[in-house]
């Protein structure tokens, strides 16, 4: 069973082909931003202004290339990934790389990009 749900995950790559990660301040590990569809990607690249050469995506039951790519990211300071981060509430789930592969899920609040007034 895949446990998150989606048949592929949609990537963010910058000008230099590289996948668009996001790192909070004052931390060691940063998440590579993905998404459960094209929309959402599309959307969260609309929202955030975030200018990004491509989507590409990859199917979650290719498990070689999907090894591949975790590997390949923890090259980087890149630990697990960030599905569906919502740029407007900051919400999101997390997903933990365990060895080479995808691990345990938390859900994920940071700061709203633009707080409510209340």
């Amino acid at each position: 069973m895949n446990p998150i749900g989606c048949k592929e995950l949609y990537f963010l790559l910058d000008a230099d082909g590289a996948i668009v990660a996001f790192q909070e301040k004052e931390q060691s590990w940063a998440g590579a931003l993905a998404f459960s569809s094209e929309e959402r990607a599309r959307n969260f690249l609309q929202v955030s202004h975030l200018e990004v050469a491509e989507i590409v995506a990859i199917d979650t039951k290719d498990h070689p290339n999907l090894r591949a790519l975790i590997t390949a990211l923890k090259r980087r300071p890149i630990r697990y990934l960030l599905l569906d981060l919502d740029y407007q509430t900051g919400a999101c789930q997390q997903i933990d790389f365990e060895g080479d592969g995808l691990g345990a899920i938390h859900e994920r609040q940071f700061a709203a990009a633009h707080p409510h007034r209340v």
